[in-house]
């Protein structure tokens, strides 16, 4: 596990949390005492926890069992190895204690839960859903709609890919990063680290241009493969290569014609700013 040195102490009903980022898994881990010392105000948070580890281990609770230990500082500032667990075995855990401030997040739970069978049954239901998530957070319309496009887009290039025979997980993520490495001149990681992501999603990320450079790496992609159905990994790559030179080559034209980057290391809350003083200052003059 590559840890990086950022630490991070985040609030949680205005009690601390230890948090530490996974560069190489992209997630982060949180200290499971400082969750249950929040969540029960107990006088000993951590013989809490071992009374409530040694009772989901007998009762054969995975959560438990795939916790880790993380060396973190401690309030005397040294190190000492602690407990640590994800988002989602944090939320998994959350569920098994009897506390009322646990209540809020059960409650949720139970809502996403229902929420993602609906859309199981019309998926058109998440279409919607992200599309109002995306105007909540400021986004507009015009890049709302290259996004959703996107999807799309994707969707069409995976599709290639699971009929070549490229294995999802890590080969997906090889043929991405090469496409995104090819027309950006980075991989997808040091695309988000450009741009100072962590756990975000990339795409919604990009700025307009660069949304459309890479679905016309990604339609160029799909089309080559629809011609040359290629047939393995090392077929496929060769297409997904090529397909990505079709917006580098898109990229390098537009640079030369504006006199300015396609790539940026703005990410959306930057846009997002941006988006709002445009707003003000059209609304006050």
């Amino acid at each position: 596990m590559n840890r990086t040195n950022e630490r991070k102490i985040k609030l949680f009903e205005s009690r601390q949390v230890r948090a530490e980022w996974d560069e190489d898994k992209e997630i982060w881990w949180f200290s499971v005492v400082d969750i249950v010392a929040a969540l029960t105000e107990s006088a000993d948070p951590a013989a809490y926890w071992r009374k409530l580890k040694q009772r989901l281990k007998e009762e054969g609770n995975e959560t438990v069992t795939n916790c880790h230990g993380l060396r973190m500082q401690a309030a005397d500032g040294k190190l000492r190895l602690t407990d640590v667990a994800d988002t989602e075995q944090i939320l998994r855990l959350i569920q098994s204690i009897p506390s009322k401030k646990a209540e809020p997040f059960k409650l949720w739970l139970a809502q996403v839960g229902s929420e993602r069978i609906d859309e199981t049954v019309d998926p058109e239901l998440s279409i919607n859903r992200a599309i109002q998530n995306y105007r909540r957070l400021g986004y507009s319309e015009n890049w709302i709609n290259q996004r959703i496009k996107s999807v799309e887009v994707r969707k069409s290039l995976t599709d290639e890919w699971d009929k070549s025979g490229v294995q999802r997980g890590t080969q997906y993520a090889t043929l991405t990063d090469l496409m995104s490495k090819t027309w950006s001149g980075m991989t997808t990681r040091e695309y988000k680290r450009y741009k100072g992501l962590k756990k975000e999603n990339l795409r919604d990320n990009m700025t307009n241009t660069e949304l459309v450079l890479n679905m016309l790496a990604e339609v160029a992609a799909t089309d080559i493969s629809l011609v040359r159905n290629p047939r393995g990994l090392d077929e496929a790559t060769t297409v997904a290569e090529e397909g990505a030179k079709t917006a580098k080559a898109a990229r390098d034209q537009l640079e030369k014609s504006t006199g300015k980057p396609a790539v940026s290391s703005s990410n959306a809350k930057a846009i997002g700013t941006r988006r709002l003083k445009v707003k003000k200052d059209h609304e006050q003059g």
